[in-house]
This record gives C-alpha cells, sequence and structure tokens, in this order.
C-alpha cells in the first residue's frame, strides 16, 4: 500500500512535468500502470475539455451563419462544415501537422512584430486546434438542425410580444435549439472525448515524452509484450469519464428542459456505429 501511495506520489502528475522524468522500468505493477495511464488522461481530458468550450461557441456562430440570407455569410459556413463532416479526422490531423511544419521556423512577420510559430507544430496547441475545428463542423450541423425546426407557436409568441433581432434570438431562438439539440450534442460531446486518442496516432509530438493515456498504454504493452493490462485499463478510465459526462450533459439536459413535463427524465447515450 506504501509502495502504491509513492508511485502515486512520484507519477501521478507526471504527464503534466510533475514528478519523476524517467519511466518506470523493469517489473511493472499493476498500480504504476493505472497511475501512469491515469495521468496521461490529464491531456485527453484538457484536449477535450477545451475543444468543446470552443467549439461549441464556434459552432453557434456557423450554425446562425447557415440561416443567414446572404451568400457571402453562408456559403463560407456550408464549405466549412462540409470539409470537416466529409473528411476523417484522422487525416486533418495529418494535414493540420504537415501545413503548420511548412510555417517559416522564425516566424511570420505581423505589421513588422515576428510572430513565433513553431508552438503550433506541439500537440497540445495543433492538435487542439484540429478537435476545436472538427467538433465546431459537427455541432454547428446539429445546431442548425435545431434551428430549422424551432416550433413555429414559439416563434409566433415572441413575435406576439414584440421580440425582434437579439432579443428574440437571446430569449427565444436560442434557448429552444439547445434544448431541442442537446441530446444530439451529448453524443457529439462523448465522440469527441473518444477521438481524443486519436492524437497520439497523429503527426504532433508529445512534449518531452509527456503523451497522453494510450502514450503509456502503449509504452507498458510493448515493454510487457501483454497488451491485455494496459488498454482495458484506458478503456476503464474512458467508460469512467463517459459516465461523468452523461451526467454532467444530463443535468444541464434538465436545466434546459426544467420548464417542461417530464423534464427529469435522462439522456441516453445512442453511440453512432458509423460517422
Amino acid at each position: 500500500m506504501n509502495e502504491c501511495l509513492q508511485t502515486i506520489q512520484n507519477y501521478g502528475l507526471r504527464a503534466i512535468g510533475i514528478g519523476e522524468r524517467l519511466l518506470p522500468r523493469g517489473e511493472f505493477t499493476l498500480c504504476e500502470q493505472f497511475t501512469l495511464i491515469g495521468s496521461g488522461l490529464i491531456w485527453n481530458v484538457y484536449f477535450a475539455a477545451l475543444a468543446l468550450f470552443i467549439g461549441f461557441f464556434l459552432a453557434n456562430l456557423l450554425a446562425v451563419a447557415r440561416t443567414s440570407h446572404s451568400r457571402l455569410i453562408r456559403k463560407p459556413a456550408e464549405w466549412f462544415i462540409f470539409i470537416f463532416r466529409g473528411s476523417p479526422l484522422f487525416i486533418q490531423f495529418f494535414l493540420a501537422y504537415e501545413m503548420l511544419v511548412k510555417l517559416p521556423r522564425a516566424g511570420i512577420d505581423v505589421f513588422g512584430i515576428t510572430v513565433e510559430t513553431s508552438w503550433m507544430t506541439r500537440a497540445w496547441a495543433g492538435a487542439l486546434l484540429v478537435l476545436v475545428l472538427n467538433t465546431a463542423a459537427y455541432s454547428a450541423e446539429i445546431f442548425y438542425g435545431a434551428l430549422r425546426n424551432l416550433p413555429k407557436g414559439e416563434l409566433e409568441a415572441a413575435d406576439a410580444y414584440g421580440m425582434t433581432g437579439w432579443t428574440r434570438y437571446r430569449r427565444v431562438v436560442w434557448p429552444t435549439a439547445m434544448r431541442l439539440a442537446w441530446p444530439a450534442y451529448t453524443n457529439e460531446a462523448i465522440f469527441l472525448f473518444h477521438a481524443t486518442t486519436l492524437v497520439f496516432f497523429s503527426g504532433f509530438p508529445a512534449y518531452q515524452q509527456r503523451g497522453d493515456a494510450l502514450y503509456y498504454a502503449s509504452y507498458f504493452a510493448d515493454k510487457t509484450f501483454n497488451p491485455f493490462i494496459a488498454y482495458p485499463i484506458v478503456a476503464v478510465y474512458f467508460v469512467l469519464l463517459t459516465v461523468c459526462l452523461i451526467g454532467l450533459f444530463g443535468i444541464v439536459n434538465r436545466r434546459l428542459n426544467r420548464h417542461l413535463p417530464g423534464a427529469t427524465k435522462k439522456i441516453r447515450y445512442r453511440p453512432n456505429l458509423i460517422r
């Protein structure tokens, strides 16, 4: 027990640069595998949390742009959504990495100021950018569908109250669209969290051997020649965090539907088998 506590102290935060720098060698204990893989999971949570947060606002802008009557606003949004939904996320990682690598190492001059660009080739920045753009495209399509299927009665009630423009959108259109889109958006959030494991296979390098959960699972599997311990540990961690994610989004869903009968109904996770 004391040895396991010492292992947690040494490696619990190794993925973010706190604790032992060298990975354990020789006989690997179950505690070491759980600790290091859990440490790497910090990066998966980082990618998912920031991508969802930034992508949510970008998706709303794209969804509104798709409903615009102006082609100059609508068409760029449509093409953005089409490109990122029409191409595999794995390919997007590689294309983004190659494009970012092509940037000048000395930086780019912007109005006489040299802007450093080498940091964009790191996983914490470049891979995050790809995940933000990808989830924004999928989420925008979900939100756009909700905006297109708003109950006419609520819109007519807003018009009867004299609501127009931003007031109408903020008080009626957007809350109703979120209420309609939230179950599907929950599935998108879960998929994005699972998709963070693809960062390990992308061209974006981990900084100073501080990788995600799959990085450490691969290390243990290679050293022990036994993938049936490390990879199931990753799966257990992801299942537990997925349950937490469903619970968190369920709280938001109940908040959005608090004024409706049966608002306590839980969200059911219905995974997309093909995407």
